[in-house]
Order: structure tokens, then C-alpha cells, then sequence
């Protein structure tokens, strides 16, 4: 179990870490190198419609690599994710800027986030089961959050990855040639996942499944048509992940640079300090959750995630810097301890014949509506209402969140061999 883990949570730190490079880029590098002719404000919501395109992405990717996860193996499906996550991450880093090329700039920047977003929607669910349908009934939610320990891994090396390019550099010189050196250093990475995941076999849980059942035609459909309401409501549940994870890393590390006057090198200093809180909290719930249960512990994350962000714009009056580590730290701490329980939780709810399928659909359709769609509006709300407001929309979000959770019923202890019904 402790080398399936390795190699599922070496291969989420690799491709969340090329995720979170983007992240950060787009709010503090392609404006300007991208949509230069839009000006500030236009130019930062362009680019973080070139974000939110992963988020569109996703679930078709989830699909497609949830088609052959669920007919062809969990393996072969996740190295090729992997494979596609890296090249796409490097070549962003090889795009010439809209001044010498013009608008083939951003298109090419649109195709290749475009392709880490298939590539993403694909990983995570199959990450997640390698280890859940490996790992014994009681333990199930300790390594099952393998993957979700790797995508905290990867904020956090992301996070470093910018703060340590930005030290001792210019901003002219940042933005010439600075921000592109992580992205280019991912190759490293790639290699070492594809050594990691090489090394470990198919499921027995999939095994077993093809040997006795043979596979489905179409898994999604057989999902949708067998288990609509484990669908939505499991897609529900996860809006307040994605859209806390945004508010936590990306907006406030723009508010803090264009509203508080906070220099970038802090404000990405603070925001990698707030990744490791991230890390902690899926850390802290995913070992907790065989003890207490996946449903608790996400109703008592989602309740953190109503409540927290009406208040944290309180914290950062007048420009504080104390404040601002508060907001991230304890937003981030609070996404954690809500994507912990994820994994078991996922794998719990479907049969074996679509459960790639469905768990990824689920996890990456909620990345719509929490992830793509209220950074399109952060910049408007923000300049008409304040900044506040942003984060009742994300109080909104975690509290359709709530009313999942409590539509589901606690799935610990099922068989992964024998579950499809609440």
C-alpha cells in the first residue's frame, strides 16, 4: 500500500503542480504578456477566462479517460494523463509573447490549457481508485487520500516554484523570461511520475470485475441511467472545494497586490505558506476519516466553508499583512479538510464498472460552476460591490455544498466489489 500511495500521490503533486503554475500565471503573468492590448482590468479577465477553459475541459476529459479507465485499466489511463499534463505544461513555457506574435499568443495559450485540463480531468479519479480499491475496508480512507495529499504537494511545490523564480528578480525581468523557467523545469517531474507509476499493477478490484462482468459499453451512461442522484449531489458536494481553493490562492493574491498595495513577493510568500495549510488539512481529515466517517467530517468542512468567508475581508482591513495570512491560511486549511475525505468518499458511492467514470465526472463537473465560473465575475463584483461580496458568492456555493452532503448517506465500510445503492 505505501508504494501504490507513493506512486498516486507522486503523480497528482506532478500534475497539480503544473495546475497551480497556471494558476498563478494568470492573475500575474499573461495579462500582460498575452492580453496586453486589453488593458488591466479586461486583460485580467481574459486570462482568467483562459484559466476557467480547464475547468470546461475537465469533464470532457473525464469522460474520455473514464471510457478507457473503466473498459481498459486504471494504469495505461494514468500514464497517459500524465504524458499529456507535462508536455502541455512545457510548451506553455516555450509560447512567444502577443508583442511577437500577435494573437497566435493566446490561442496557443488557450489549446495547451485546453489539454491540461483533459489531461487533469482523467488523473485525479484514477489516482484516487488505484489506492481505494487496493487498500483494506478499514483503512480505506487513510490511503485513498494519496491522491489529494499529491494535489496538496503540488500547490505547495507550485507556490515554491514562483516564490523562488520571482526572489532577487526584477519585475521587467520576471515577466520576460523569469515566470517561464518553472514551467519548463516540469519536465523533470514527468519523468520521475512516469518511473513511479510504471511499477504498480492494475486493481484486483478491476481484475475481478472484468474476469466475472466483463466491461460496459458506455460507463457514463450506465452512471447516469443506474445512479443520477449519487451524480448530482456528489458533484454538489464538491463546489465549495473548488471555489474556496480559488477565493484562498488566486483572488487574494491579486487583491492583495492591486488593492492592499502588498508587494508580489509577500503576497506569494503568503500564499505558499497557505498551501502547506492545505496540505495539513487533507492530511488531518483523510487520516480521520475511517475513524469518524467520510460524511462528517465533510458536512463539518462545508459548515467552515459557509461561514469563513463572510468574515475573512475583516481580517485584512487597512492593508494588513497579518490579516492577509489569516484569510489564505485559514481559507486553505478549510478547502483541506474538505477534500481529505473525497477519495474513499468517491469510490464508495459507485460500482466498480463506471466508477472511474462517475467519481471523475463528479469531481470535474463541480469544477464548473466552483471553478470557472466565479472567477468570471471576481473582477466585476469586486469593483461594484467589494470585495466582500466575492466571498458570498463563495458562502453561496459552500452552502449548496451543505445541502448535498446531508442528501448523502455515510458510505464507510462498503465493498468496493458490492456498493451502487444509497
Amino acid at each position: 500500500m505505501r508504494k501504490l500511495a507513493i506512486a498516486s500521490c507522486v503523480g497528482t503533486t506532478i500534475e497539480l503542480a503544473d495546475f497551480g503554475l497556471f494558476a498563478f500565471a494568470s492573475v500575474l503573468v499573461f495579462p500582460e504578456i498575452f492580453f496586453p492590448a486589453l488593458g488591466s482590468a479586461a486583460g485580467l479577465t481574459a486570462s482568467l477566462a483562459t484559466f476557467g477553459v480547464v475547468f470546461v475541459a475537465r469533464p470532457i476529459g473525464s469522460i474520455v479517460f473514464g471510457h478507457f479507465g473503466d473498459r481498459l485499466g486504471r494504469k495505461g489511463t494514468l500514464l497517459t494523463t500524465l504524458v499529456i499534463m507535462g508536455v502541455s505544461t512545457v510548451l506553455v513555457g516555450c509560447i512567444p509573447p502577443a508583442s511577437q506574435i500577435g494573437v497566435a499568443a493566446p490561442i496557443l495559450l488557450v489549446a495547451l490549457r485546453f489539454a491540461q485540463g483533459l489531461a487533469v480531468g482523467g488523473e485525479w479519479a484514477g489516482a484516487i481508485l488505484t489506492t481505494a480499491e487496493y487498500a483494506p475496508t478499514e483503512r480505506r480512507g487513510f490511503w485513498a487520500m494519496s491522491a489529494s495529499l499529491g494535489g496538496g504537494f503540488g500547490a505547495v511545490l507550485s507556490s515554491a516554484l514562483i516564490v523562488g523564480g520571482s526572489l532577487g528578480m526584477s519585475d521587467e525581468s520576471y515577466l520576460s523570461w523569469g515566470w517561464r523557467l518553472p514551467f519548463l523545469a516540469s519536465i523533470v517531474l514527468v519523468g520521475v511520475g512516469l518511473w513511479a507509476r510504471l511499477t504498480i499493477e492494475e486493481t484486483p478490484v478491476f481484475r475481478a470485475e472484468v474476469a466475472k462482468h466483463g466491461v460496459t459499453r458506455v460507463p457514463i451512461l450506465d452512471a447516469v441511467r443506474a445512479q443520477p442522484r449519487q451524480i448530482v449531489l456528489a458533484s454538489g458536494m464538491m463546489l465549495m472545494v473548488y471555489a474556496s481553493y480559488y477565493l484562498g490562492i488566486t483572488f487574494l493574491t491579486n487583491y492583495a497586490t492591486s488593492d492592499l498595495g502588498i508587494a508580489r513577493s509577500t503576497a506569494l510568500l503568503v500564499a505558499l505558506v497557505a498551501t502547506v495549510f492545505y496540505t495539513a488539512g487533507i492530511f488531518l481529515t483523510g487520516a480521520l476519516a475511517d475513524r469518524f466517517g467520510r460524511r462528517r467530517l465533510m458536512l463539518t468542512a462545508a459548515v467552515a466553508a459557509v461561514v469563513f468567508p463572510l468574515v475573512l475581508f475583516l481580517f485584512m482591513r487597512n492593508g494588513s499583512l497579518s490579516g492577509l495570512v489569516v484569510a489564505m491560511c485559514g481559507t486553505m486549511f478549510i478547502t483541506g479538510t474538505a477534500t481529505g475525505p473525497l477519495g474513499a468518499f468517491l469510490s464508495e458511492l459507485f460500482l466498480t464498472r463506471y466508477r472511474y467514470s462517475a467519481a471523475g465526472f463528479c469531481y470535474n463537473f463541480a469544477g464548473i460552476l466552483g471553478g470557472a465560473v466565479p472567477p468570471l465575475f471576481a473582477a466585476s463584483i469586486t469593483a461594484s460591490y467589494g470585495a466582500s461580496m466575492y466571498g458570498v458568492l463563495v458562502s453561496v456555493l459552500s452552502v449548496i455544498s451543505l445541502l448535498c452532503v446531508l442528501g448523502l448517506e455515510e458510505p464507510k465500510g462498503r465493498d468496493l466489489s458490492d456498493v451502487g445503492s444509497d
